[in-house]
């Protein structure tokens, strides 16, 4: 069979076909391993971020971009007189809560952003710190995103005392996470009810 002849550059078409073909199916394959990646590690995290986007390249490279960003940060975990002090604080900012509900929860947020500080996450505007977090904490972010949102309203009088209630437990959900207190389950958290004392 000779270079020049038709069969040769049938077959020589062919296999270059078969190649592309698997690099295509290769690449394929790698983007959805990908895409179960992130979904497993994001959770309700991708999902919000893709109805937000509505599109999964970028809801992808989004939460990638996260990633890298956070992988560059120095994490620390909190000396054991740092965890008590952080406590101790939540506890006196729950004990409050019956006498000046608005103030305790702009004040939750305030230690929940020198928890985050301490741990050595930057403090940039709200969003960016949600981002952040979503990498190590995606189950509770949201969670984050509902108590914030409660305490812009609260600074404007516009939140109800229930309102600031739930805020309280959203953040104590993220306090707790931070905190590297023991896990407890999202509806145990949700029953919970802010200490009255």
């Amino acid at each position: 069979m000779s270079i020049h002849s038709p069969t040769t550059w049938v077959i020589v078409a062919l296999v270059v076909i078969a190649l592309i073909v698997l690099a295509w199916r290769l690449t394929l394959e790698a983007r959805q391993r990908q895409s179960r990646r992130l979904q497993q590690r994001f959770g309700p995290e991708y999902a919000r971020l893709l109805a937000e986007r509505g599109d999964r390249t970028k809801t992808e490279a989004e939460l990638r971009a996260r990633e890298k960003r956070v992988e560059k940060l120095t994490i620390v975990a909190l000396s054991p007189e740092d965890k008590a002090k952080f406590s101790d604080a939540w506890s006196a900012l729950q004990a409050r809560f019956v006498d000046n509900p608005e103030s305790v929860v702009l004040e939750a947020d305030r230690l929940v952003r020198d928890l985050m500080v301490k741990r050595g996450y930057p403090m940039g505007d709200f969003e960016r710190r949600a981002a952040d977090i979503s990498v190590d904490y995606p189950r509770v972010v949201e969670a984050y995103r509902s108590a914030r949102a409660i305490a812009v309203r609260a600074q404007g009088g516009e939140a109800s005392t229930e309102e600031l209630r739930k805020a309280v437990v959203y953040y104590r959900t993220l306090f707790a996470e931070l905190l590297e207190v023991p896990h407890v389950s999202g509806t145990e958290t949700e029953n919970r009810e802010v200490t009255h004392s």
